[in-house]
Protein backbone atom coordinates (compact mmCIF):
# COMPACT_ATOMS: atom_id res chain seq x y z
CA UNK A 1 0.00 0.00 0.00
CA UNK A 2 1.98 3.31 -1.11
CA UNK A 3 0.89 6.21 1.57
CA UNK A 4 -0.52 9.84 0.59
CA UNK A 5 0.98 10.97 4.13
CA UNK A 6 1.13 14.60 2.89
CA UNK A 7 -2.22 14.73 2.53
CA UNK A 8 -3.69 13.79 6.19
CA UNK A 9 -5.65 15.63 7.63
CA UNK A 10 -5.97 13.03 11.21
CA UNK A 11 -3.57 10.83 12.52
CA UNK A 12 -4.65 8.47 15.26
CA UNK A 13 -2.04 7.49 17.43
CA UNK A 14 -1.90 4.51 19.39
CA UNK A 15 0.53 3.46 22.49
CA UNK A 16 2.16 0.42 22.69
CA UNK A 17 2.47 0.02 26.00
CA UNK A 18 -1.41 0.82 26.49
CA UNK A 19 -4.28 -1.73 26.29
CA UNK A 20 -7.06 -1.39 23.70
CA UNK A 21 -10.29 -2.80 24.77
CA UNK A 22 -11.03 -5.91 21.97
CA UNK A 23 -14.54 -4.20 22.29
CA UNK A 24 -13.74 -0.82 21.18
CA UNK A 25 -10.96 -1.48 18.71
CA UNK A 26 -12.87 -1.71 15.26
CA UNK A 27 -14.84 1.85 16.24
CA UNK A 28 -11.28 4.05 16.94
CA UNK A 29 -9.82 2.01 13.88
CA UNK A 30 -12.60 2.79 11.78
CA UNK A 31 -13.68 6.24 12.85
CA UNK A 32 -12.80 7.91 9.67
CA UNK A 33 -9.22 8.17 10.76
CA UNK A 34 -6.61 9.08 8.00
CA UNK A 35 -4.07 6.69 9.45
CA UNK A 36 -2.74 4.95 12.33
CA UNK A 37 0.33 5.61 14.28
CA UNK A 38 2.14 3.23 16.84
CA UNK A 39 3.67 5.39 19.11
CA UNK A 40 4.95 5.61 22.52
CA UNK A 41 8.07 6.98 24.36
CA UNK A 42 7.93 4.28 27.21
CA UNK A 43 8.64 1.07 27.06
CA UNK A 44 7.89 0.13 23.32
CA UNK A 45 9.00 -2.93 22.19
CA UNK A 46 9.21 -4.88 18.90
CA UNK A 47 6.80 -7.23 20.87
CA UNK A 48 3.96 -4.92 22.16
CA UNK A 49 4.88 -3.03 18.57
CA UNK A 50 3.67 -6.39 16.87
CA UNK A 51 0.87 -7.40 19.40
CA UNK A 52 -0.70 -3.77 18.54
CA UNK A 53 -0.32 -4.18 14.55
CA UNK A 54 -2.12 -7.60 14.75
CA UNK A 55 -5.15 -5.93 16.74
CA UNK A 56 -5.91 -3.21 14.11
CA UNK A 57 -4.06 -4.34 10.67
CA UNK A 58 -7.76 -6.21 9.12
CA UNK A 59 -9.06 -2.65 8.80
CA UNK A 60 -7.09 -1.77 6.17
CA UNK A 61 -6.10 1.60 7.58
CA UNK A 62 -2.28 2.99 6.96
CA UNK A 63 -0.43 2.12 9.85
CA UNK A 64 3.28 4.29 10.43
CA UNK A 65 5.13 3.38 13.24
CA UNK A 66 6.84 6.21 14.86
CA UNK A 67 9.90 4.60 17.34
CA UNK A 68 11.34 6.22 19.98
CA UNK A 69 14.15 4.05 20.01
CA UNK A 70 16.17 1.73 17.60
CA UNK A 71 14.25 -1.04 19.85
CA UNK A 72 11.27 -0.47 18.90
CA UNK A 73 11.55 -0.40 14.62
CA UNK A 74 9.66 -3.37 13.23
CA UNK A 75 9.37 -3.02 9.04
CA UNK A 76 6.50 -6.05 8.20
CA UNK A 77 3.15 -4.93 7.61
CA UNK A 78 3.40 -1.19 7.97
CA UNK A 79 3.75 1.32 5.50
CA UNK A 80 5.60 4.07 7.11
CA UNK A 81 8.21 4.90 9.36
CA UNK A 82 7.99 8.59 10.95
CA UNK A 83 11.74 8.98 12.67
CA UNK A 84 11.58 11.78 15.27
CA UNK A 85 14.59 14.00 15.48
CA UNK A 86 13.84 16.13 18.48
CA UNK A 87 15.21 19.83 17.88
CA UNK A 88 15.11 21.72 20.85
CA UNK A 89 17.07 19.33 23.23
CA UNK A 90 20.78 19.82 24.23
CA UNK A 91 21.37 16.33 24.33
CA UNK A 92 22.12 15.60 20.44
CA UNK A 93 21.56 11.32 21.41
CA UNK A 94 18.07 12.67 20.86
CA UNK A 95 18.82 14.66 17.46
CA UNK A 96 21.08 11.93 16.11
CA UNK A 97 22.57 9.30 18.33
CA UNK A 98 19.85 7.26 18.40
CA UNK A 99 20.21 7.39 14.81
CA UNK A 100 23.72 6.78 14.31
CA UNK A 101 23.38 4.02 16.49
CA UNK A 102 20.59 2.72 15.03
CA UNK A 103 22.16 2.84 11.08
CA UNK A 104 25.03 1.13 12.57
CA UNK A 105 23.09 -1.97 13.85
CA UNK A 106 20.71 -2.29 11.49
CA UNK A 107 22.10 -2.97 8.03
CA UNK A 108 18.58 -3.92 6.30
CA UNK A 109 16.68 -0.79 6.90
CA UNK A 110 13.57 -0.32 4.50
CA UNK A 111 14.68 3.30 3.66
CA UNK A 112 11.69 3.64 1.24
CA UNK A 113 9.22 3.28 4.20
CA UNK A 114 11.54 6.11 6.26
CA UNK A 115 10.06 9.91 7.07
CA UNK A 116 11.87 11.88 9.17
CA UNK A 117 10.44 14.36 11.28
CA UNK A 118 11.65 17.19 13.41
CA UNK A 119 10.36 17.48 17.09
CA UNK A 120 9.74 20.67 18.79
CA UNK A 121 8.54 19.31 22.02
CA UNK A 122 6.85 22.12 24.08
CA UNK A 123 5.07 20.26 27.47
CA UNK A 124 7.66 19.75 29.92
CA UNK A 125 5.78 16.97 32.04
CA UNK A 126 5.43 14.62 29.16
CA UNK A 127 7.82 11.66 28.95
CA UNK A 128 9.07 12.95 25.94
CA UNK A 129 10.33 16.23 27.39
CA UNK A 130 11.53 14.54 30.42
CA UNK A 131 13.15 12.05 28.30
CA UNK A 132 14.37 13.87 25.72
CA UNK A 133 15.27 16.71 28.24
CA UNK A 134 13.59 19.21 25.74
CA UNK A 135 14.15 23.44 26.31
CA UNK A 136 9.85 23.76 26.80
CA UNK A 137 9.65 27.43 28.04
CA UNK A 138 10.62 29.00 24.44
CA UNK A 139 9.11 31.47 22.99
CA UNK A 140 6.83 31.93 19.87
CA UNK A 141 9.99 33.78 18.23
CA UNK A 142 12.54 30.49 19.05
CA UNK A 143 9.84 27.91 18.10
CA UNK A 144 9.38 29.65 14.17
CA UNK A 145 13.07 29.37 14.17
CA UNK A 146 13.22 25.73 15.00
CA UNK A 147 10.91 25.41 12.29
CA UNK A 148 12.28 27.52 9.73
CA UNK A 149 15.47 25.10 10.28
CA UNK A 150 14.45 21.99 9.79
CA UNK A 151 11.88 23.23 6.76
CA UNK A 152 14.59 25.47 4.97
CA UNK A 153 18.53 24.00 6.46
CA UNK A 154 17.83 20.36 6.78
CA UNK A 155 14.59 20.27 4.82
CA UNK A 156 12.34 18.16 6.94
CA UNK A 157 9.38 16.12 5.55
CA UNK A 158 7.74 16.77 8.77
CA UNK A 159 7.55 19.35 11.50
CA UNK A 160 5.95 18.02 14.48
CA UNK A 161 4.55 20.50 17.40
CA UNK A 162 4.48 18.15 20.41
CA UNK A 163 2.72 19.30 23.50
CA UNK A 164 1.97 15.71 24.48
CA UNK A 165 -0.72 15.53 26.86
CA UNK A 166 -1.61 19.11 27.20
CA UNK A 167 -3.48 21.43 24.78
CA UNK A 168 -0.97 23.98 23.38
CA UNK A 169 -0.86 27.56 22.43
CA UNK A 170 -2.69 28.48 18.97
CA UNK A 171 -0.96 31.24 18.36
CA UNK A 172 2.30 29.34 18.09
CA UNK A 173 1.17 26.41 15.92
CA UNK A 174 -0.23 29.25 13.70
CA UNK A 175 2.96 31.18 13.36
CA UNK A 176 4.82 27.80 12.32
CA UNK A 177 2.21 27.37 9.76
CA UNK A 178 3.16 30.77 8.47
CA UNK A 179 6.96 30.46 8.56
CA UNK A 180 7.73 27.21 7.17
CA UNK A 181 6.90 26.70 3.20
CA UNK A 182 7.78 22.83 2.61
CA UNK A 183 7.69 20.96 5.34
CA UNK A 184 4.25 19.26 6.49
CA UNK A 185 3.16 20.73 9.51
CA UNK A 186 1.82 17.95 12.29
CA UNK A 187 0.26 19.08 15.75
CA UNK A 188 0.03 16.43 18.78
CA UNK A 189 -1.16 17.65 21.59
CA UNK A 190 -4.43 17.61 24.17
CA UNK A 191 -6.81 17.68 21.29
CA UNK A 192 -9.87 15.87 23.09
CA UNK A 193 -12.87 17.13 21.21
CA UNK A 194 -14.43 18.44 18.20
CA UNK A 195 -13.90 22.29 19.08
CA UNK A 196 -9.68 21.48 19.74
CA UNK A 197 -9.42 20.11 16.61
CA UNK A 198 -11.08 22.53 14.07
CA UNK A 199 -8.86 25.31 16.31
CA UNK A 200 -5.40 23.48 15.62
CA UNK A 201 -6.47 22.12 12.34
CA UNK A 202 -6.79 25.91 10.82
CA UNK A 203 -3.16 25.60 11.04
CA UNK A 204 -1.66 22.52 11.21
CA UNK A 205 -2.13 20.25 8.18
CA UNK A 206 -2.32 17.47 10.23
CA UNK A 207 -3.55 16.85 13.57
CA UNK A 208 -2.88 13.70 15.63
CA UNK A 209 -5.32 12.30 18.59
CA UNK A 210 -3.54 9.86 20.73
CA UNK A 211 -4.70 10.44 24.80
CA UNK A 212 -8.39 10.94 24.07
CA UNK A 213 -8.51 7.30 22.78
CA UNK A 214 -7.81 5.93 25.79
CA UNK A 215 -9.36 8.39 28.02
CA UNK A 216 -12.33 9.56 26.03
CA UNK A 217 -13.19 7.00 23.74
CA UNK A 218 -14.21 6.22 20.34
CA UNK A 219 -16.79 8.82 20.68
CA UNK A 220 -14.78 11.58 21.21
CA UNK A 221 -12.17 10.58 18.60
CA UNK A 222 -15.15 10.68 16.13
CA UNK A 223 -15.97 14.16 16.99
CA UNK A 224 -12.13 15.36 16.08
CA UNK A 225 -12.25 13.41 13.13
CA UNK A 226 -15.06 14.80 11.94
CA UNK A 227 -13.65 18.46 13.57
CA UNK A 228 -11.05 18.40 10.35
CA UNK A 229 -11.92 15.97 7.51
Amino acid sequence: MKIDWKNWKHVTKLDPDKQLPPESVEEIVTSGTDALMLSGTLNVTKENLTVLREQVKQYGVPMVVEPADPSGVIFEEVQGLFVPSVLNTPDPTWIIGKHESWVKKDANIRWDLVVPEAYIVLNPKSSVGRVTKAICDLPKEDVCAFAKVADKYFNFPIVYIEYSGTYGNPEIVKAVSETIEDSVLYYGGGINCGEKAAEMGKYADTIVVGNAVYDNGSKALKETVRAVQ
